[in-house]
């Protein structure tokens, strides 16, 4: 009687191993290989607070974020977004100010300034800012699409930069006693352009 081989016994435990092997790298690489700059997984877990609300634990990810990089666009970005969105305007304006210094083609910050210097009542600078968004990347003049509206239960299609832009301009041009630049219940369904 022939006697089985190693690999013939032991089969079912190394193809365990194989399987326990593969997950471990596969883990590995999802952990570390995602993270093509660092604090990058900070950025992704604070972007998933500030979607749901979860504005002190958002700012917490984002600067645990800025510690390991304080360059991190994506960071500043989101504390940007996290704190318009708390209605401290001047922390916002000051983290776009700074993404936009970092990157100054990046097209979703000046969108994004360009909506928190509107809701400030700076229309001149919303204007510039939209404009300038628009420039740089003219797709983003289009707002979002159905997939997004579909996965945020949003049936009407919401007002785009280039939207307000227009509107803003054409009352810019009117006198300042007939110009109506706010409508606050209209305002509120502006979306912003957060990556």
């Amino acid at each position: 009687m022939r006697q089985k081989s190693f690999l013939e016994t032991n089969r079912g435990g190394i193809i365990a191993l194989i399987v326990i092997i593969g997950i471990a790298a596969f883990v590995y690489h999802w952990r570390t290989g995602v993270e093509q700059v660092p604090g990058d997984y900070e950025v992704k877990k604070g972007n998933y607070r500030l979607e749901d609300g979860q504005f002190d634990e958002a700012i917490k990810e984002f600067e645990n974020a800025l510690t390991k990089n304080p360059d991190n666009r994506g960071a500043h970005h989101g504390l940007a977004v996290t704190y318009m969105q708390m209605g401290n305007n001047d922390e916002a304006l000051k983290e776009f100010d700074r993404v936009i210094e970092l990157d100054p083609s990046s097209a979703v910050a000046y969108a994004d300034r360009g909506i928190l210097q509107d809701r400030m009542g700076r229309y001149e600078q919303a204007l510039k800012d939209y404009r300038k968004a628009i420039y740089l990347d003219p797709d983003i003049a289009e707002g979002p699409g159905w997939i997004w509206r579909f996965m945020h239960n949003v049936d009407k299609k919401p007002p785009t930069i280039a939207d307000r832009a227009g509107y803003i301009e054409a009352e810019l041009a009117k006198p300042p006693e007939e110009r109506v630049l706010k409508v606050p219940e209209i305002d509120q369904r502006q979306r912003m352009y957060k990556k």
